[in-house]
Order: C-alpha cells, then structure tokens, then sequence
C-alpha cells in the first residue's frame, strides 16, 4: 500500500529502516472493495475539502491549531446549538473554567506526572502555571465553591472547554489530530443508587446526537484492569450500573475485560460513518480518583459527610475531531440545518438582480443562509460554481420568474424542478431544517 522511513527502535541515532504497508483478504471481492474504499474515503479527504469549502485553515503560525472561517463557524455554532439544546433538556448547567491553571493543581490531580510532556507551561511571577489538557481539575474547583446537600444531586455540569495538548509535529492530522481543541466535557456528581439511571440518560443522549447525523455506533464496556485504586465493593457497583445500564438500554455491547481506566471502568462509543469506518469518539468513565483528590462530599441524610460517584462523559469528544469527520460522512454535503451554503440565487442578466436581492431578504428573513449571484458570467457557470460550494438549493431568475413573482429550483443531486412557488419552496424547506431532516423533501427519492 505504500512506504516509509523509520528509525529502528525510534532512535534517530539508529539506522534508517524502510517501514513497509500491506493488507490482505480472503477473498478478491473483498480486497476489491476495500481498494474501491480507499478511493472514496480520498475524495472526501476534510484536509482536501474543508479549505475547498472555506470552512477552515492551518497556519505555519500556529501549527496544528486549526482557523475556522465564517462558513465553518456556520457549522461549528449550529453543533453547539444542538448540543446546549440537549444539555439543557436533560437538566446540565453550564460552567467555564480558565484556560490556564497552576502547577499545583496539576500536581494534585495527577496530570502533572502523567502529561507533563504534553503540556503547555509558562512561568508568572515566579509560579509555574499551564494551559489545560483537560477540563475536569476545573470543576473539581467548581464544585468546591460551596457545600452541597445530597438533595442537589445529580448534579450535572458541562463545560465546552478550549484544551491544549502538545502533539510531535509528525502526529498531526487536519482536525482528527491538532494541539488545539474543544472537549465538550461535562461531570455528573451524584448518589451510588443514581448511577445506572444516569448512565442511562446519557446513553439515551448518545443515541439521539448520532442517529441526528446518520451514524450508527458501537459500544465497548471496559472492566476493572490489573493496577487499579478503589475497593472491590466500589469497582462492582460501578460496573455493575454501567453494564445494567447497558442491558437496560437493550444496545449490544462488547465488554474488554481488564482494559478500564485505573480510575474507573468505562463505556467507549465508536461510530460508524457512511464509508463503513469506525471512529472514537464520546466516552462514559466513573471517576473514583478526583473527588478524593479533591476531598469532594455533601451532606448525607443523616447530616454525615459523603464522597459523591462521579461521572465524566462526552458526547463529540473533539469537536474538530468530530467536525472533520462529518466533512468526510457527508463528502461536504451537509444536511440543510446544518448547512453553510443553504440557498444561492443566479441571475440571467442584471435587470434581474434586483428582484434576486428582494427574493434573498425574503428567504433570510426565514432564516435562512442565502447568496446571491449577480456576476457577469453565464448561468451554466453560476451553476458549476454553486455545485462546487456543494449548495443545498440553487434558484435561477429570469424575465418569467420576475413576472410571476417565483424562481426555478435546482437541487444539490443536480435535479432540476424548474419554477417553483417561493412560499410553497418555504414551507418544505422550514421544515426540513426544523427537524434536522437528512432527507431534502426535494429529492428524487424523499417519498420512500
């Protein structure tokens, strides 16, 4: 499949060895399949058509530390819409901790042992202090801020943080792999008897955030491994809920046992895009180790101090990450609702323009992202370029649609509806973005 140099043993003093690819099937077919994969998955490569899009950019600045552009700020803002939309139907608040924290809160939640080669760390005023990896020391403070009552539990806190993690430069992959990135993390502090019915809710949550998209998923329980902190009595009732939860659920699962976190065993959900690849992405894990680093408690029913059960989870993990994986589910064809490029309308000639800039308030009024065409080139060319753009719908006005107050419709497929009904057009296309529909109602097969 292809080839490449390699230290041996990765010691650059070492002698230079050639690393060499290969893959192998039972079978032609399959072989033949993969192969057919490979050149699909090149086509919608994000590196290749996010900049096409002008949805984002890597400066020699700012290395493996992506620039979103308008458009894909149009993307970006409508994933955190939908995701503070579902936040706060399950009952989340929302915090926002500083980016840059000291060393002694590192030391103390472990981080500084474990990732101090990945850290970014500066010195002011004689204390060293650096950028978070992560997002959970920050709401172990939060959470200290004042005394809580078990009556306040669960309780259910997100945060879309800005992390930093220093990657080798060789590592770095467009959006799948940056120095850069926003987790949106959140940390459910709750009673042992919670655990199963919040587990529960979050898989729920799971569910609706990936089937919005069209990505089925998998899901892997990892167990209790070798090195571990905590009692057995805690460990089983972890896994216990998490594993009951599943059941519950009734999603088939696959269990690695040994292969949790030394903290707490784990729920890993893989999603599976539209070229069949499954990616890593959201993650389920019962933390018994911060909250007593942190001395975390609330105040029993009987008025004794509690450690609570702790819950991180994440439902895009990255958002870059996730971000350049819908560019490669969707080739560029994003969903209307989603959309940076929702409507374009050409003119034939420029008695037409204004009628077209009239037709675009109308629709912007409606919400929606609308272009306008007014150029000197031809209609075919207008065409070609809103294709490129990958354009949900494209509207043409001439003498005819002018005079009957209409346009004639183009669709993203290349399916020409020609004139059309603005008001008509509308009320489908509200809709459609309403709902978050993957389906246009324009398609050729939107009936089945």
């Amino acid at each position: 499949m292809k080839n490449s140099g390699a230290y041996w043993r990765g010691d650059s003093k070492r002698e230079m060895l050639t690393r060499i690819y290969g893959i192998s099937f039972p079978d032609k077919k399959r072989l033949k399949d993969y192969l057919q994969m490979l050149e699909e998955a090149k086509k919608r490569d994000h590196k290749i058509v996010g900049p096409e899009l002008d949805l984002f950019s890597f400066k020699e600045e700012g290395p493996g530390m992506p620039f979103f552009h308008p458009h894909g700020l149009i993307i970006w803002n409508r994933l955190l819409e939908f995701l503070r939309g579902m936040l706060q139907e399950a009952g989340y608040i929302e915090i926002k901790t500083p980016i840059m924290l000291s060393k002694e809160l590192w030391e103390r939640s472990g981080h500084w042992f474990y990732y101090r080669d990945n850290m970014y760390v500066t010195q002011i005023e004689e204390r060293e202090f650096a950028i978070k990896p992560m997002n959970c020391p920050g709401c172990m403070l939060y959470y200290r801020t004042k005394a809580h009552s078990y009556r306040e539990l669960p309780m259910r806190v997100a945060e879309i943080g800005h992390v930093h993690r220093f990657e080798a430069s060789g590592a770095l992959n467009g959006l799948f792999r940056v120095r850069g990135f926003h987790q949106d993390d959140a940390h459910i502090f709750m009673l042992p008897e919670q655990i199963r019915s919040e587990i529960l809710q979050i898989l729920e949550s799971i569910d609706k955030l990936y089937m919005t998209f069209g990505l089925s998923y998998k899901l892997e329980l990892s167990t209790r491994p070798e090195k571990s902190m905590g009692t057995d009595a805690d460990w089983e009732l972890a896994t216990s809920s998490l594993k009951g939860a599943l059941d519950d659920r009734g999603h088939s699962y696959k269990i690695n046992e040994g292969d949790g976190a030394f903290y707490g065993p784990k729920i890993d959900i893989h999603i599976r895009d539209s070229l069949g690849r499954f990616w890593q992405c959201g993650t389920v894990q019962l933390d018994m180790s911060l909250p007593e680093k942190f001395n975390l408690e609330y105040i029993d029913r009987d008025g004794s101090h509690q450690r609570p059960i702790m819950l991180h989870r994440a439902l895009f993990g990255s958002l870059e990450r996730f971000f350049g994986i819908l560019i490669e589910h969707f080739s560029g064809k994003f969903p209307l609702w989603i959309s940076p490029y929702q409507i374009r309308i050409m003119s034939v000639a420029d008695r037409h323009n204004e009628y077209a800039h009239n037709l675009a308030k109308r629709l912007r009024q409606a919400g929606f992202i609308v272009d306008v065409d007014d150029t000197n080139e031809s209609v075919g060319k207008k065409v070609r370029t809103a294709q490129m753009l990958k354009t949900n719908y494209m509207f043409t006005v001439g003498d005819k649609e002018v005079e009957n107050k209409t346009a004639a419709l183009r669709t993203r497929d290349n399916v020409v509806h020609g004139e059309i009904d603005i008001s008509d057009f509308l009320a489908k296309v509200v809709k459609e973005r309403d709902t978050r529909s993957l389906m246009s109602p324009f398609s050729l097969d939107a009936s089945t």
